[in-house]
């Protein structure tokens, strides 16, 4: 069983940053992925960013490319999300998922991922 706890939401104004982290417990294996969704109300789970346990490889949505960054500390079993010039439209919940075994294959679909944060709000102000 995986447990995922995301922290590092909060509100900011438009053309700033902001770092999300999601610590994981549990076995997350080498060949794992992690990843970032976001939602807002009435919409479905948008996939944002994922990153392979063991590569690093990342993947991520062309929404956001160039302007947020995924990674992941294996040691601290802990993904992030960095984000630079946020806008408003980035305004959402975003929830932090894992699959602990991956193919080599973007994960890009919420069904792809059994495990899954609480999430937390990101508010980009205008």
């Amino acid at each position: 069983q995986v447990q995922l706890v995301e922290s590092g939401g909060g509100l900011v104004k438009a053309g700033g940053s902001l770092g999300l982290s999601c610590a994981a417990s549990g076995v997350i294996g080498s060949s794992g992925i992690m990843g970032w969704f976001r939602q807002t109300p009435g919409k479905e789970r948008e996939f944002v960013a994922a990153v392979r346990r063991g590569t690093g490889t990342a993947y991520y949505a062309d929404s956001v490319k160039g302007r947020f960054t995924v990674s992941r500390d294996i040691a601290k079993n802990t993904l992030y999300l960095h984000m630079d010039s946020l806008r408003p439209e980035d305004t959402a919940v975003y929830y932090c998922a894992a699959r602990a075994v991956a193919r080599d294959r973007p994960y890009t679909g919420s069904s792809d991922y059994p495990y899954w944060g609480q999430g937390t709000q990101v508010t980009v102000s205008s």
